[in-house]
């Protein structure tokens, strides 16, 4: 079984947006067209769009392979990103943990947990400031989806940066308190604030790898190049083991000029490293966030769905290959 993505389709001209010169630094992407060769089709980035199979079951569970969904920048579609990849990859056999390390507590509400409940439930703050009373094992709590599983968090988390200042080895808080739990899990995502303080440090510190959700358009490119920065800089002093396995184009209309030049521009700043598959804006994504469910569950057949469906095969087939994980 393959999954398409709609949003990889040839592109009307008449469609597009009439815009200004491209500036000199941009290669625009080409129209995304069916090259001479009919089998071999170009999808929204411009690249040849793969065939990414549906995962194969595992043979054995854990530990788990965590991952920072991190930008700086609000609104690119980070916390949608989360939870419908952790939906996707349950819904392919992976058992996975979402980690809500946002004081907004917009990941743990995405996921069913009521707002009036929320400020009264034990939370990654409390993991966090006290792990012997309160171990991961104690906080973390079943979601509507079999196989994936929450650490929400609410406001209180706000404090945690500055209780943290003057702890030993404060990068490595979240670290620590994972590792009660991360044998139990095939995928840890991290729901990272948008900011870069010491809260996203510990996200990045905890992890293998980080994806980076982008608004296509360009303002968002100065803060990814910041971001480039931080990960080095975590890489060099704090975790070695840390990539970047992927940088998701998010509410993509690729009839627009502006859109396309953009992803040229993600594409010369990170290669091979962006995702074959994009997201495009759909009003799917506002429901389910209300509904406190994924697309994954509300609307399976959706565009959306199907984009982060073929997201969760793509990151899976390349951490597999990679040797990152098991098969």
């Amino acid at each position: 079984m393959t999954v398409p993505v709609p949003q990889d389709q040839q592109l009307n001209l008449a469609d597009q947006e009439i815009t200004q010169a491209t500036p000199a630094t941009v290669t625009p992407i080409s129209n995304p067209t069916n090259s001479s060769n009919s089998d071999v089709v170009l999808g929204a980035t411009g690249r040849p769009l793969p065939k990414f199979p549906e995962p194969a079951n595992l043979k054995k569970h854990g530990p788990a392979y965590v991952i920072s969904m991190t930008n700086q920048k609000g609104g690119v579609g980070k916390t949608t990103t989360t939870i419908n990849l952790g939906a996707a990859l349950a819904e392919a056999g992976r058992r996975v943990l979402m980690v809500d390390m946002d004081p907004q507590g917009s990941l743990s509400i995405g996921l069913g947990v009521p707002q009036e409940e929320l400020s009264t439930i034990r939370t990654v703050y409390d993991m966090l400031m006290d792990p012997q009373a309160f171990p991961a094992t104690a906080v973390v709590r079943a979601t509507s989806i079999p196989g994936l599983d929450l650490l929400p968090a609410n406001i209180h988390l706000s404090a945690a940066e500055l209780r943290l200042a003057g702890e030993v080895a404060r990068e490595y808080a979240l670290d620590r308190a994972l590792e009660t739990i991360r044998e139990h899990y095939d995928y840890v995502l991290i729901d990272c604030q948008p900011s870069l303080g010491l809260l996203t440090v510990n996200a990045l510190t905890s992890s293998n790898g980080v994806i980076i959700p982008m608004e296509c358009e360009f303002f968002a490119l100065r803060g990814v190049e910041m971001l480039r920065d931080t990960i080095g800089k975590v890489k060099e002093r704090l975790n070695n083991k840390l990539t970047i396995d992927g940088v998701l184009a998010t509410m993509v209309d690729s009839r627009t000029n502006h859109t396309r030049e953009t992803i040229q521009a993600v594409l010369d700043m990170f290669g091979d490293s962006v995702f074959h598959t994009t997201v495009s804006r759909t009003v799917k994504f506002p429901e389910t966030t209300k509904a406190g469910v994924s697309i994954i569950e509300q609307a399976p057949a959706s565009s959306g769905a199907v984009a982060y469906r073929n997201m969760a095969w793509e990151l899976v087939e390349r951490l597999e290959k990679k040797g990152a994980v098991s098969h």
